[in-house]
């Protein structure tokens, strides 16, 4: 959907460009005027932005960038499937932990990548990141750490910094787009400048030289607001919509401290799925009641 959106964008543009001109000179504009000038004007822009966002962010921001442009692609990290699993997964951590103590799961929790438990839920299992994030706070609450204010805040903590380290490629890519429609008057202006060097020449030809400078104000505001704004804006979503995960788990184990069942505990972490990816109650009612019981 989103690699469409973009491909609209396009579309929108030079199809409003014939429709305003005409088919004629609407070809003879982009023949004559805006395709000789993209590439000198598309330097300096795109040449420009690249750089300063080499200057303003670190090697790793730089890498994640690189990874998050996948997001057009795939635009969420997990599907209903995953989180269905994942509640499964909390549910049968809390019965053995309900029937047989947090001791019953020291084994998985030391070794987690060896756990029989954790091997039945191959997404989550294969998420080491996630895998560790639950193993820690459930190592300390069998170590006898128990106020679900201490580890709740301690989660709170650790999920604000992933989002930001997450969320970060996103924004710096917002903020080159930002910056991008500034860089185009600039484009623009050096076009004026050549076009002023060549002040003795006819009106055809001096037209010609101003709608070549005028190119790198409108490709600035173009890719500006029409490529790389709604890019860096589905990055954040992606980034998002990963943290999510680690809330869920964050939500589920905090409610289970306080005392709440182990199918209640999933409840409160339900609620905090998006709809669009949230099982119904019943739904999610009926997985948990088959899954096999747990053993330590």
């Amino acid at each position: 959907m989103k690699l469409l959106g973009l491909l609209l964008v396009f579309g929108c543009t030079f199809g409003g460009l014939i429709l305003t001109a005409g088919m004629e000179k609407a070809i003879h504009l982009l023949m004559a005027v805006i395709l000789p000038a993209t590439p000198g004007e598309a330097l300096i822009i795109m040449g420009c932005a690249i750089a300063a966002f080499l200057v303003a962010n670190t090697v790793d921001t730089v890498k994640g960038t690189m990874k998050y442009f996948g997001s057009l692609i795939k635009p969420l990290e997990y599907n209903k499937s995953d989180y269905i699993e994942l509640l499964s997964m909390l549910f049968t951590v809390f019965k053995l932990a309900r029937t047989k103590g947090f001791l019953a799961l020291e084994q998985h929790v030391e070794n987690p990548h060896e756990s029989e438990l954790f091997a039945q839920f191959p997404k989550f299992h294969s998420n080491h990141h996630a895998e560790e994030f639950l193993c820690d706070y459930l190592r300390m609450i069998s170590l006898g750490i128990e106020d679900p204010a201490k580890i709740g805040g301690l989660m709170d903590k650790e999920i604000a910094e992933m989002e930001h380290h997450e969320t970060h490629p996103g924004h710096a890519v917002h903020h080159m787009a930002e910056g991008i429609p500034a860089l185009g008057i600039v484009a623009a202006v050096l076009g004026v400048i050549k076009t002023m060097a060549s002040i003795s020449e006819p009106p055809e030809v001096l037209g010609k030289l101003i709608g070549s400078a005028l190119v790198g104000t409108f490709l600035g505001v173009w890719l500006s607001y029409g490529i790389f704004g709604p890019i860096a804006l589905a990055m954040i979503e992606r980034a998002e919509s990963k943290v999510l995960y680690f809330k869920v788990i964050k939500v589920g184990t905090i409610a289970y401290l306080e005392g709440a069942a182990p199918q209640v505990a999933i409840e409160f972490a339900r609620k905090i799925i998006p709809h669009n990816l949230q099982p119904s109650f019943i739904e999610l009612e009926e997985i948990l009641n088959e899954l096999p019981a747990p053993t330590a």
